[in-house]
């Protein structure tokens, strides 16, 4: 992830997993964990980056950027991110939806005057 927030991505195809979801409860350690996954993602061949928001209200997006979906599927393996995924199920997350897609495209802004 580059200083701005925004993943720095290499020329499509490549593979974003989009995953939304309402916090519930208190922290318990949610912050923490957040953080372990995303330097333990960074980790992994193929990782890309990845770009997280969360409201004030508790709903949160995070994407994250893969190579291919080989790469997704050993995230998925990972014993450490496993335990995470069953504790967020369990104690922090009120709802998720976990989506894959493959990025055909790509492009930046801001617009410029007369750009398309």
């Amino acid at each position: 992830m580059s200083g701005s927030g925004f993943a720095s991505t290499p020329r499509p195809p490549y593979y974003a997993v989009i995953f939304s979801n309402q916090r519930q409860g208190p922290d318990d350690g949610y912050g923490e964990t957040a953080q372990r996954m995303v330097e333990l993602a960074a980790t992994m061949p193929g990782f890309l980056g990845v770009e997280s928001v969360r409201g004030e209200d508790g709903f949160g997006i995070t994407v994250s950027y893969w190579e291919s979906e080989e790469a997704i599927a050993a995230w998925r393996r990972h014993g450490e991110h496993a335990a995470a995924r069953v504790r967020g199920r369990e104690a922090w997350y009120a709802h998720f939806e976990l989506r894959v897609a493959r990025v055909e495209r790509a492009y930046g802004g801001p617009a410029r005057a007369g750009a398309e």
